[in-house]
């Protein structure tokens, strides 16, 4: 390879960038070296991309792996990759989540709350029970002003016994619950 020799002169009269006041030969030399660069990139990306089970994309594997994995060839797909977030850590605070134990103390005074809650709820319900009841007076409700078609009233009558029967249902799974909260459930 030819030596290259550099005038101090030819330096300081040039402008000074990248290639000029070199020489051809190093001129050359440098874009040599760019290009087996872009080559080296260019072959980088010509690796093929893998799609295998599970959507896992990788150009890691050799074709051999590949075919052993059921991994398929992607070609000429455009791919996007898009990172996922990650989550947070979950903050810790002095209230009870998940399986944290709750002190004795603590877990008396919400079931008696709980208890309190549901007892309130169960003489609400049962209120309401017995006056849908004393409403529907057993099929037979009175007839209201504008009721003169037989339809309506039997219509209204349908309707009161379906929401007797759904405050049964209500008034019921509430005992159940008040019996569960008293069995120390």
């Amino acid at each position: 390879m030819p030596r290259i020799k550099l005038e101090r002169s030819d330096m300081h009269d040039r402008k000074n960038t990248l290639t000029e006041g070199w020489a051809p030969a190093a001129r050359g030399l440098a874009l040599v070296a760019w290009l087996l660069a872009g080559s080296a990139q260019a072959q980088a990306e010509d690796k093929p991309v893998y799609r295998c089970p599970g959507n896992l994309y990788t150009d890691a594997l050799s074709a051999k792996e590949a075919i052993g994995k059921g991994c398929k060839t992607l070609e000429g797909a455009p791919i996007t990759v898009i990172q996922s977030i990650k989550p947070k850590a979950a903050s810790t605070s002095s209230s009870s989540t998940g399986g944290e134990k709750v002190a004795a103390d603590d877990q008396k005074a919400r079931d008696a709350d709980k208890r309190r809650i549901l007892e309130a709820e169960l003489q609400k319900e049962e209120a309401a029970l017995s006056a849908l009841q004393k409403q529907y007076n057993n099929g037979q409700p009175e007839r209201q002003g504008d009721e003169r078609n037989f339809q309506k009233y039997q219509d209204r009558v349908n309707e009161l016994k379906a929401a007797l029967t759904r405050k049964e249902a209500d008034v019921a799974a509430l005992r159940r619950e008040l019996t569960a909260a008293g069995s120390g459930k």
